[in-house]
């Protein structure tokens, strides 16, 4: 077994006591806020966390190491029947890294799905959502490729968005070497990722270009200027809470960047009329829950087909957490299952 796989082992174990003990072992009491209650697991984690160095007293590189570490202990494990392969696609400037994943019993008739995962533009890298990546691709039935995008603050906005748009753009023009219908791509990522493919979105229609088949928006930031309730609420929530936000916003645009800008905040959007069918999930203890909840409500005033589901025992980046909480595992599951549905469905933008 390798370390990651022991340290998941290990951690397994701690998470499957009761959660009466769980919840001792955490303060004593239940983390209940407004209306919805903290999954025992994860609030334990919380308070492990507390106990450490904030990501936001650290260095990006302290904070890359400190996130995968984490990341290793908690992700779910790729299922085996998915193949994963080293890839190069185009990005921005030159070509990046990227992740391949092959289902075991691919359909013909599946567009490919480009993600682009988490991180606030300045963590995170492709074995952040290997795990969840995988359980698309297998849920799916199609290929998912995961891009691997420059980040902050070496490389500030809007370099990450351009690597996800130049390379939602190869895979679209290149499907058909996928194994996906020719000239069919869908787009999708959390977090960061979330508002890179909900930009992306709204870029290539205002350009008259092909867009995405769908888009999948997993606890997305819409909006990096957003002063919602959620932000005041769970401005102290675990593993994102407003220091690290304003932590991540601060290496991320550069001097004089406007956060209003259309790439960075979608939600403002006025018009949303003719968008790809979208599927939009939220955590309930997140800052961002207001931000992803009000552009499902948005999208679906317009006339954009919706599916949107909000995990209230949940945290912001729970796709990380599915190999040591079993409400994450199976609302990734979920989530998976809302995107295959949407298309096995005849693909319309209403």
């Amino acid at each position: 077994m390798s370390r990651s796989g022991q340290q998941r082992a290990i951690l397994s174990w701690i998470l499957s006591l009761p959660a009466p003990v769980l919840r001792l072992l955490s303060g004593g009491v239940a983390t209940y806020r407004e209306g919805r209650t903290l999954d025992p697991r994860l609030q334990f984690l919380a308070a492990a966390a507390r106990r450490g160095r904030p990501m936001s007293a650290m260095t990006p590189e302290e904070a890359r190491r400190a996130s995968a570490a984490a990341f290793r202990a908690t992700a779910e494990a790729p299922p085996s029947g998915v193949r994963i392969e080293a890839l190069t696609v185009p990005g921005g400037e030159g070509d990046r890294p990227a992740r391949l994943y092959r289902p075991s019993r691919p359909s013909p008739e599946v567009p490919v799905l480009v993600f682009a995962h988490m991180g606030g533009g300045v963590i995170g890298d492709l074995d952040t959502t290997d795990g969840f990546c995988s359980r698309l691709a297998e849920t799916l039935r199609g290929p998912v490729v995961s891009v691997d995008y420059r980040l902050a603050p070496e490389h500030r906005f809007p370099a990450g968005y351009e690597d996800v748009l130049a390379a939602f753009r190869w895979a679209r023009d290149n499907a058909g070497a996928l194994g996906a219908p020719a000239g069919r791509a869908a787009i999708g990522g959390d977090s960061m990722g979330g508002l890179f493919a909900a930009a992306l979105a709204q870029e290539l229609k205002r350009a008259g270009e092909p867009g995405p088949e769908l888009q999948l928006l997993v606890y997305p930031c819409v909006d990096l200027a957003s002063e919602t309730p959620s932000m005041t609420a769970f401005a102290d929530a675990f593993p994102l809470d407003r220091a690290t936000m304003d932590w991540f916003v601060g290496h991320y645009l550069p001097p004089g960047a406007d956060p209003a800008d259309p790439r960075n905040a979608p939600g403002r959007t006025g018009d949303l009329s003719g968008l790809a069918p979208a599927v939009i999930a939220t955590a309930g203890f997140d800052p961002l829950v207001d931000q992803g909840e009000a552009y499902a409500r948005r999208l679906a005033a317009a006339g954009v087909p919706v599916d949107y589901r909000r995990y209230d025992s949940l945290v912001h980046g729970f796709t990380a957490f599915g190999g040591v909480v079993p409400e994450a595992h199976r609302a990734c599951g979920e989530i998976a299952g809302l995107v295959a549905a949407r298309l096995s469905q005849p693909l319309q933008k209403d």
